[in-house]
């Protein structure tokens, strides 16, 4: 599967819409979690993304340090239902993990994770940082990763 990296304005407006899509389906109709989707985060976000069959098969985005966190940040992350299982996120969050090092010269990167993916982290190299916390009604930890 190839990924594709962009910073927001260089994102096609179709590109756009299909990742708010992708976004909306998993986290919002799939969870069942409404919340506020466009958060104004992505505007300053790189965007890490697959296209399979002209939709988002996968996606995530890197924001910057002073956003979310005083280090930069990995969320918004996600794998279509029909792709899910054959080790995309892994590959995907590794090309972040590359990313983060080459160009944003960090020690650091805290990720907002939902309790049933600690172990999916943890294999990546992700501590768990903070006690159980509800975000958006789903219980969620903070992880670290250190370089």
């Amino acid at each position: 599967m190839d990924f594709k990296i962009k910073q927001f304005d260089d994102l096609t407006t179709d590109e756009l819409y299909k990742i708010l899509k992708a976004r909306i389906d998993v986290f919002v109709v799939e969870q069942n979690c409404p919340y506020e989707e466009c958060d104004n985060k992505d505007y300053d976000s790189v965007h890490i993304f697959s296209r399979e069959n002209n939709k988002i098969a996968a996606y995530l985005r890197i924001i910057p340090a002073g956003i979310s966190y005083k280090e930069p940040a990995i969320g918004r992350v996600l794998v279509a239902k029909e792709y899910r299982r054959q080790g995309i996120a892994k590959n995907m969050m590794y090309l972040a993990l590359k990313y983060i090092n080459n160009n944003l010269k960090t020690d650091y990167i805290r990720i907002s994770a939902q309790k049933y993916l600690l172990d999916f982290y943890k294999s990546l190299g992700f501590e768990k940082v903070s006690e159980e916390y509800l975000e958006d009604g789903i219980p969620h930890h903070e992880m670290l990763y250190k370089y």
